[in-house]
């Protein structure tokens, strides 16, 4: 059977910026500028793979700096987990296993966090 789904596969959307999963929305905006001044098209003349680069990393700026976008992604994105060597999956993930575990560890106040929440008290109020 030939599948004939040419859809691009889902990315994740922190790695492509170099952020950690609970990024602030300047280190977000700071390296989205880094990353964008490296991979622009204009430096790159008749690159497609700098040109792809560069979209990608433009998409995944606009989902993590909207607020609803990245909230939605956080929830159903994808995170390529089987890539990731442990000690880099505990790093990037620390904040969320330590907070979402109930531990507490790491009160973050991130609107993420706040909607998170916000979510949760609704279903168990229904």
């Amino acid at each position: 059977m030939e599948d004939n789904d040419k859809s691009p596969s889902p990315k994740d959307y922190y790695k492509i910026l170099e952020v950690d999963y609970d990024a602030t929305e300047e280190l977000i905006r700071l390296n989205y500028r880094k990353l964008a001044l490296k991979w622009h098209p204009d430096k790159h003349k008749g690159d497609s793979a700098a040109t792809e680069k560069f979209i990608e990393i433009n998409d995944a700026y606009n989902v993590l700096m909207d607020p609803d976008a990245r909230f939605e992604y956080d929830l159903t994105g994808i995170y390529e987990i089987h890539k990731y060597t442990l000690r880099e999956y505990l790093a990037r993930f620390k904040g969320m296993i330590l907070t979402c575990n109930g531990l507490g560890i790491s009160q973050s106040s991130s609107l993420w966090t706040h909607q998170l929440s916000e979510t949760t008290n609704k279903t168990t109020t229904d």
